[in-house]
Parts: C-alpha cells; structure tokens; sequence
C-alpha cells in the first residue's frame, strides 16, 4: 500500500478510495472523504529534513504515507529522539487542533529519516470539520484532554517529588555511616596528637641521648611500615596475640598493658619487636618512648579511617552524578555497569535485609550508546518493582549478556510471578495490580516507552511462581533495532 500512495507526485490528491485505505479514515463516509480529498494534498521531504519544528504554528495535520519519521523534543536544548517509525497512517503535527482553548503549536519536531511522502491537511479545516462531524466525540475528547492533563500534572509532581524524597532519604542514610566515622575519627585523632606531643616532650627533655632518640624515630618509621603490611588476623589469632602481648607488657611493668594490647595487635606488632624497643631506648624511657610509638599506630590507623570514610563518601557523590546524568550530554556512550552500579547505589537503602543481591556480569559488552539518565530509571522501576514483588525476603538478580548485536540487561526476582491473566496488560499506562494510592501504573510504560521508542530496543517479560525475569535488549547500533515496533499512531509525541 505504501507504495502505491507514495506514487504520487508533489501537490497531488488521494481520492477518496485511496484515503479509506489508511486505517485513520477507514470508517469515514463518503462526503467525508470527499471533503478531506479536496482539502489535502500530498508533500515530499527528502532525508535529513524538518517536515514541521518544535514551538511553531501548528497549522497543518500529517499522515504518513512511505518512508521513516522521527518525532523529537527539545531537552535543555538538546533534540531527543522519543519516537521512530515507518508505519504507513501514522500521524502528527496539529493533532490537537479541534481544542480551541489552547495555544495552537507543534509540540515535538518531526525530521524526515529517509524520503518520506505524506499527506498534509490544513489544521484549521480539520478542526473545523470534526467540531462538526463529531460534536459529542468532541466535546469528549476535550474533557478528557483538561482532565488528563490535570491529572498527570498532579500524578506526576507527587511521584517526582515522593521517588526525590526516597532516593535522597536512601542517599543521606549511606552517607551518615561514613561522615560520622570521618568526624569521630577526626575527634579521636586530634586527642592521639596531643598525646604525641606530650610523650615527644617527655621524651626530649634530655633524658634520651640523640643516639637513641634517632633510633626511636628509626622504630616509628619501622611501626608504621610493620602497620601497613599488617595481615589480616581470625579473631581466634587476635586473642592470642593480645594476650601474649598483653602478659609480656604486665611482665614488664607497663601501666595499662591490655589497654594499649589491642593497638599494638592490629600494627602487628609483637613480642619480639617490643623487646628490640626496650634494648634501643633503654628500661628508663621504654614506657613513654612506648606509648609514643603506640599514639603513632593509633594516628595511622585513625587516617586509614578517615580517608576510607571520604572515600565512601566521595564514591556515593559520584554515584549520585552517575545516577542523575546531569552534567551529561543526553546521548552519550555509556557502559551499562557503570549505570546499573550507580542506581544499586542509590537503591540500597531500599532494600530489606532479607533480599540477597546477585550481580552476574559479562564484562566483556562493549559500551552502547544510549540515554543514560533514562535507562537508569528504568533500572530504577525494574528493581524497584522486584523488590516490592518479594516483599521482605528473596534473591534479586541482575545480569548482563549478549544476545546477537544487543546488549541484555536482565533482572530477575523470586517473587510469586505475574499471573496470566495480568501479564498482557502490564506495560498498559495506569494499570498497576498494587493497592489504591501505592502505585500510579506508569513505570512499566514509562521504562516501555524509553526502551523501545527512543533506544529502538525491547523488553520481554519470562514468569512463573518463584521466578521472574524483564529482559531490556539495547541494540550495539542505535540503526538496527532489536525489534520492530508495534503499529502505533504518532500523536503529540505520545505513541
């Protein structure tokens, strides 16, 4: 068919026979036809070009008759691609034109990917005719419309505000632990260098010779090197380490020997070091030249501390911007890993201690490109749908591998699985199987949409009690979609 109506040349008109074949005006009547024949015509535009741009005039209505469109939206300015298709009737442009209440503009731009040939109507005879022809479907349509669109604002402001709230409740909570541990670290610490400074004193105050005062700072520097390469000990070692420690201090005399024990353990230090100290300073000094060496341990571990603290805190801060993508270009190369660590990032505080999180990841995918703040939020839905699924216990699983020219991310949950039933219907807009006011039904479709219409990919669903897996496959090249889209109409943008 496609071929036939595309025969035409620039400015010609489809009879009426011709109009009915299109599935938009297969149910009009004859004077009807007759009358969008005489009002349309049919227009060329050639690969690469603008049939219509974001923001002007809505003046004309747009039936797709051969070759490949693309409808875009302007973000932050940057163009976006939301839809691509090659369906013969689908429509745009001044779609809204019967509703006489608002500003009368086109609300996405549509590019021409290959020659294309559509049929173009006036939007004012259109409107025109349809107030007339439909007056109750009309009046309908624009009730629903006002309506609608109130209420997406409202839905859609509360679930910004309340998916902001969990995601920077869950950001503030992972970075409490590690700022706490950095500031009370840093309190400590500032008490062990006034201890230093003390013992220093005590030890320079003339009663150690510079021979030996040399040799303990030669020790200082040997502790700290003995505290860095420090292996890891079983509990059951550490006891006995302490404890031989501990009895050799008390032997010796040490005020407070199973207090400074432990530190003395974890910088692996041990007996016989502790015995090389005494011959270098001498009985007299060994105590305080000992508690010196001891605040220096305390010291390098607390830094360790610190900075491992800073670490955590800089690596959620990254996470955060990795997450919100936005000091990002929209479209980007991206890793796939790199995303779905920043969202399990964000996500943890989410999850309840009973869910076991598996990560099986086939490293070697290469980096696609993509919208990245988009797939994050449909890692976002995905898991956060797995997680309510299995409630307080259960295994989530996220998978990477490759299927032909895609790259599967795969998330797997051992909930009780989507009825039958209810499967059909799950990427439906607003239908959702969650209680009244706990769930609007727009994160399947929303993470539909994003896969399938703007990375040109697919999703699929496997599931049986105890097991269910969403597939999202995004093809290597944006140009070879994993799947062909369903027949759908191009409307506002919104397909």
């Amino acid at each position: 068919m496609s071929t036939e109506l595309a025969g035409h040349a620039e400015g010609d008109r489809l009879s009426p026979a011709e109009l009915r074949k299109l599935f938009l005006f297969e149910k009009l009547d004859a004077e009807q036809l007759d009358f969008l024949a005489s009002h349309g015509a049919v227009e060329h535009y050639s690969g690469g070009s603008y049939v219509y741009r974001e923001g002007e005039e809505a003046t004309c209505f747009y039936v797709l008759l051969s070759g490949t469109v693309a409808l875009n939206r302007t973000v932050r300015g940057d163009e976006i691609e939301t839809t691509r298709t090659d369906q013969v009737g689908a429509y745009a442009g001044a779609t809204q034109a019967y509703i006489e209440r608002i500003p009368q503009i086109y609300l996405n731009s549509m590019v021409a990917i290959s020659d294309v040939a559509v049929y173009q109507l006036p939007a004012d005879e259109l409107a025109r005719s349809l107030r007339d022809w439909f007056p109750m479907a009309m009046h309908l349509l624009e009730g629903l419309f006002f309506g609608m669109r109130s209420m997406q604002t409202m839905v859609s402001e509360r679930e910004r505000l309340l998916a902001l709230g969990s995601l920077s409740a869950g950001l503030t909570h992972e970075l409490n632990n590690p700022a706490a541990a950095a500031v009370r670290a840093t309190s400590v610490l500032r008490t062990r260098v006034t201890g230093m400074r003390h013992k220093l004193a005590m030890i320079a105050d003339g009663r150690v010779d510079g021979t030996r005062l040399h040799k303990l700072v030669n020790l200082q520097e040997e502790a700290i090197k003995r505290a860095a390469s420090a292996p890891e000990l079983t509990p059951m070692q550490t006891s006995d380490a302490e404890d031989e420690v501990g009895e050799w201090l008390e032997d010796h005399d040490i005020t407070g020997a199973w207090d400074i024990a432990p530190t003395l353990v974890s910088g692996a230090i041990d007996t016989p070091w502790l015995a090389t100290v005494r011959d270098e300073i001498g009985p007299d000094n060994f105590e305080n030249a000992l508690r010196w060496l001891v605040y220096t341990l305390d010291t390098e571990q607390l830094m360790t501390e610190i900075d491992d603290s800073v670490t955590r805190i800089s690596s959620l801060v990254a996470a955060a911007k990795q997450y919100s993508q936005l000091d990002r270009a929209p479209h980007q190369t991206v890793n796939v890993h790199e995303l779905l660590h920043a969202t399990l990032v964000m996500l943890h505080a989410k999850f309840p201690p009973g869910i076991k999180l598996v990560k099986e990841y086939d490293r070697s995918l290469p980096e696609i490109p993509a919208y990245a703040a988009e797939l994050n939020q449909v890692w976002t839905n995905l898991i956060d749908n797995a997680i309510g699924a299995m409630g307080e216990t259960g295994t989530l699983t996220v998978r990477t591998w490759r299927e032909d020219d895609n790259v599967v991310v795969s998330i797997g949950d051992t909930g009780p699985g989507i009825p039958d039933d209810v499967r059909p219907r799950i990427f439906e807009p607003f239908f959702t199987t969650k209680p009244v006011g706990e769930g609007t039904g727009l994160g399947l479709d929303i993470s539909y949409r994003i896969v399938v219409n703007k990375h040109h990919g697919d999703i699929r669903v496997d599931s049986k009690p105890g097991e269910t897996w969403f597939h999202v496959l995004l093809p290597m090249d944006p140009d070879e979609p994993a799947t062909r889209q369903d027949p759908v109409a191009l409307a506002d943008g919104i397909e």
